[in-house]
């Protein structure tokens, strides 16, 4: 069983930065794939970026690719999501999900239906 507590969530102007954190309580957190969502009201939730286990392969959606730089620390059972440039466009609820698949050529975690674990989220509003 893996529990992730995301925190870091709050309001910040256009243009602004936020970091984001996930922690996980789990003994063998170097062998999960990490992977941010995010949900705006009324959407579904949609890929921001994964990492691997090991943290050296990572993948962005192109909407945050170049502004938004997600990297983890195995020690301290934790990713990080570091957000720049942040827009309206940005606005939502970020969650963050584990898997125990690998990432791979042929599989990057891009889809909510492949991780097992969630955490419950935390509000992002970019907002002036």
């Amino acid at each position: 069983q893996v529990q992730l507590v995301e925190s870091g969530g709050g309001l910040v102007q256009p243009g602004g930065s936020l970091r984001l954190s996930c922690a996980a309580s789990v003994r063998t957190f170097s062998n999960y794939t990490i992977g941010w969502f995010r949900q705006a009201p009324g959407k579904g939730r949609n890929f921001v970026a994964t990492i691997s286990w090991s943290g050296h392969r990572t993948y962005y959606a192109d909407s945050v690719k170049g502004r938004f730089t997600i990297s983890r620390d195995n020690a301290k059972n934790t990713v990080n999501l570091q957000m720049n440039s942040l827009n309206a466009e940005d606005t939502a609820v970020y969650y963050c999900a584990a898997d125990h698949e690998t990432f791979s050529s042929t599989w990057y975690g891009l889809w909510p239906r492949e991780y097992d674990y969630w955490g419950q989220g935390t509000q992002v509003t970019v907002s002036s």
